[in-house]
């Protein structure tokens, strides 16, 4: 059992040089420590990461310290106890990160690693990797001429982890190439999750990874799916969806059109949030024409376990994202896999654009079995995820 001695709190900076918070819990089992990201494109039905300001959490958590030490914590249903006592006075981001350095305090006592705390009886199964190789939107240089989409994706056909980042890292130098040649304006500039920029298209960008899947197939003999974050909601507006690239607006209808051609065209297999927050009708509707697709909720369903069970019951996902501190809960986060499990909806554990070296998403992503990992391809904040991935796979 793990008894916390007491519970400290600072502001770190993540690899956006923005504010997040780092979590300390001092227990019987030693002193840990976890931080939590930050999101840049977040959909409106996400927690607070806060619940007025990061400061104002940190003093909340030392106010509660004390309050701590009367509980012991032995497995992880009993975070129960500790979201009973911060309930509604810290925001997500600063939940998420004290549940996590008190996982890893329950997994040094228990002499166990993080996800066997999670899910001690868990279907060894690794989760594919999912790879930010392009990007554009909110997530790159506003100023300048970018690609509609948020992420144009990578996604080895493989779950043995070092196989598949090998792939990805491969799969973006040879993306890097092409850009070179048929981007007059690409600098090798990289974006906020390290991913390529380009003046590029959305449709140009995909030939792109047509060309790097291609590449792959014959070069490491392995099949890549390729994937886009649409982030819809960060340009839609009134019903209609504004597109800077080239400047053209598109209304329900003509989008569903041009997200299913794409599909076609580029044989996707990953598409998230092709629609804005609000549209569960057009979802469903890009199911029920691609039942094989990955058609992926975020901004959609939020890691909410509400928007998750609507979304569910009207058919609009066969995926979703998971982010823990979307919610802040990993309470939470338990019951939303179990509800897409049990629907047979695929798991899709992922990063924020404004990361920290913090690993803990691996454990998270393997321990609730997750299908996917999202977590970027290269920068030293999406690699503590893999190599923490590889970690556990060569426990095993």
């Amino acid at each position: 059992m793990v008894v916390i001695k007491g519970v400290s709190a600072k502001s770190i900076l993540d690899s956006r040089k923005e504010k997040t918070v780092l979590v300390s819990i001092d227990t019987n089992a030693g002193k840990f420590s976890a931080s939590a990201p930050n999101g840049k494109s977040t959909g409106k039905y996400e927690a607070k990461s806060y619940i007025k300001n990061l400061q104002e959490d940190i003093e909340t958590l030392k106010k509660f310290s004390d309050y701590f030490s009367e509980e012991i914590i032995d497995e992880f249903s009993d975070l129960r106890r500790v979201e009973d006592i911060v309930d509604r006075h810290v925001g997500a981001n600063t939940l998420f990160a004290l549940e996590s350095a008190i996982l890893k305090a329950l997994a040094k006592e228990k002499k166990k690693q993080v996800w066997q705390v999670i899910n001690v009886g868990a279907a060894r199964k690794f989760p594919r990797l999912v790879g930010n190789c392009i990007g554009g939107g909110k997530h790159s240089d506003s100023k300048k001429r970018n690609p509609d989409f948020q992420e144009f994706l990578l996604i080895p056909d493989t779950r043995e982890i070092l196989n598949g980042s090998h792939t990805n890292k491969d799969g973006k130098v040879d993306a890097e190439i092409i850009l070179s040649n048929v981007d007059e304006k690409f600098v090798k500039k990289k974006n906020d999750e390290d991913a390529w920029q380009t003046s590029l298209d959305d449709k140009k960008v995909l030939e792109v990874l047509s060309d790097v899947r291609t590449n792959m197939k014959d070069f490491r003999k392995i099949k890549v799916d390729l994937g886009v974050d649409v982030a819809a909601s960060g340009f839609s507006k009134r019903k209609r969806y504004h597109y800077l690239n080239p400047v053209l607006g598109r209304d329900r209808e003509e989008q569903l059109s041009y997200i299913s051609n794409l599909i076609k065209n580029f044989r996707l297999l990953y598409i998230e949030d092709p629609f804005a927050e609000e549209d569960f009708e057009s979802f469903s509707k890009l199911v029920k024409k691609f039942p094989n697709a990955l058609i992926v909720g975020d901004d959609l369903t939020a890691t909410n376990y509400k928007r998750v069970k609507k979304a569910i019951d009207e058919k609009s996902i066969t995926a979703l994202i998971v982010k823990p501190n979307q919610n802040g809960s990993l309470m939470e986060v338990q019951r939303v896999c179990e509800l897409a499990k049990k629907k047979g909806i695929k798991i899709i554990f992922s990063h924020r654009s404004g990361e920290t070296e913090e690993n803990i998403l691996a454990d998270l992503a393997f321990g609730f079995g997750a299908d996917f990992l999202k977590c970027g391809i290269t920068g030293k904040e999406r690699e503590a995820k893999i190599k923490r991935l590889i970690e556990i796979e060569k426990s095993l």
